[in-house]
């Protein structure tokens, strides 16, 4: 089943750290990755839902597999934007697509999708979302959200 929503990415702007890079200045190919994880977790935050009370509840969130592709590099005190979006919503799992763009001139530096899987915290098997969480999750989906389960 599809759903059709007119919502945009959510969207996370960090910084460019010394840490991030390598000899060169150039961000350092695994960072991204990081970056984007981060913007997953502020998005979950922006929904109402903290991972260490989630963890507290017997709820994790593991990324299943990850695909990335980078395009430009970023370097020390860029700033970026780095966005994510559901396009996948499964019972006990979400697909995620992301960008990372320099905020100076709106260069895509890198894009990725990720499955991120619910799990339970004391035996890492699948455990199905609460249903607030795929509610909050639905509502703020662009359009084209693929939706299982419905």
């Amino acid at each position: 089943m599809r759903a059709q929503y007119a919502g945009q990415p959510f969207a996370h702007r960090c910084r460019v750290y010394y840490e991030d890079t390598d000899a060169g200045g150039v961000v350092y190919y695994v960072n991204y990755l990081k970056f984007m994880e981060r913007a997953r977790t502020e998005q979950l935050r922006e929904l109402g839902f903290s991972q260490s009370t989630l963890a507290g509840e017997g709820l994790l969130f593991v990324v299943h597999s990850s695909e990335a592709r980078y395009h430009a590099p970023a370097r020390l005190d860029d700033e970026l934007q780095v966005s994510a979006e559901v396009t996948e919503l499964n019972r006990a799992s979400l697909r995620f697509r992301q960008q990372v763009r320099r905020v100076a001139d709106d260069a895509l530096l890198c894009e990725g999708q990720f499955l991120v899987a619910c799990v339970r915290a004391d035996t890492f098997k699948p455990r199905a979302m609460p249903s607030s969480m795929r509610t909050a999750f639905a509502g703020q989906a662009g359009t084209g959200l693929s939706i299982a389960g419905e």
